[in-house]
């Protein structure tokens, strides 16, 4: 079989992947390329989880990309990222390393790794004021009549399903001919952590983040001219708070309903992956909660078969 040209880490929120990644890039002196389609935004640092201690591995500062690349308010997108991710990649590999990938965005991960056939889709203003007056459940029934390129793990908000929708009907009347990347042999390390376990770290993580200011942050960027609307439009965190912000829900609603919407979103994103490996990638599934010195040492054990 042909050497590895990738490593890349996923799993659910708050299993603990980038902690991993990061260690492993500093065993391998390599760097990271993030997958997460919200830790992509400047300022918006909290609410993503970050982190961005965790890429400081034994006094080293381990090199990352494709984050606090685009201001907030703007629509990143799939295309954008399958871009992006190709100059990082090809920047690694030309000092000789293997890149680590690591992320919970599915659609991103996958979309890099099997190379799909992307276009950059514009907006269709008659479809979305068809669309407009359609509940979150109209619009997510509908999503589920097409094929789902869109990474669905991601839509918690009307806007966000507008926009798959849009995605979805472009590419049923404009599929492109050509594949722009090639699909990339990856040695795929799934972070796998008991589904109580996850729900106990994604309560006592959200109520950190909270006490971390949070809500400051967002009033901070909602200061800068952001919309709130937009802010709403990236879902979970900036979704929620946003709306408590604005008056249309309080503290206590604001926290019961986002710490609902997070544990439905890691499900998500297990069924994302789960079906990954229905699509044909193999993903070799660690226990979260093994030292990070076994994980390190099962995944070199991979690396060499």
């Amino acid at each position: 079989m042909e050497a590895y040209q990738l490593i890349t880490v996923l799993g659910p929120t708050a299993s603990g992947k980038t902690t991993f990644a990061a260690a492993l890039a500093e065993r391998l002196d390599t760097e990271i390329i993030s997958a997460d389609s919200r830790q992509i935004y400047r300022s918006m640092d909290i609410g993503t989880g970050k982190d961005l201690a965790d890429y400081t591995v034994n006094g080293k500062q381990i090199p990352y990309h494709l984050i606090d690349i685009c201001e907030p308010g703007y629509k990143y997108n799939v295309f954008e990222y399958q871009h992006d991710f190709f100059r990082a990649y090809q920047s690694i590999r030309e000092k000789g390393k293997l890149p680590v990938l690591c992320g919970g965005t599915g659609m991103y991960i996958e979309a890099v790794l099997k190379g799909y056939k992307l276009l950059d889709v514009p907006q269709n203003p008659a479809l979305r004021e068809s669309l407009r007056d359609k509940s979150l459940a109209e619009l997510e029934e509908i999503l589920a009549g097409y094929k789902l390129l869109h990474n669905k793990t991601d839509v918690d908000t009307a806007q966000r399903a507008i926009r798959a929708i849009e995605i979805e009907e472009y590419y049923k009347n404009e599929a492109p001919d050509i594949n722009e990347y090639e699909p990339l042999n990856s040695l795929i390390i799934g972070i796998d952590i008991d589904r109580e376990l996850r729900r106990e770290k994604i309560s006592r993580r959200l109520r950190a983040r909270l006490d971390e200011g949070m809500v400051e942050e967002i009033r901070t960027i909602m200061a800068t001219g952001v919309k709130p609307e937009d802010l709403i439009y990236y879902g979970l965190e900036y979704k929620f708070l946003t709306l408590y912000i604005i008056g249309e829900l309080s503290y206590e609603e604001m926290v019961s309903q986002l710490e609902i919407a997070i544990h439905q979103f890691a499900k998500r994103q297990m069924t994302w992956f789960r079906g990954m490996e229905r699509r044909g990638c193999t993903i070799h599934w660690i226990n979260a909660t093994l030292p990070t010195e076994e994980k390190i040492g099962r995944t070199l054990e991979l690396l060499k078969r």
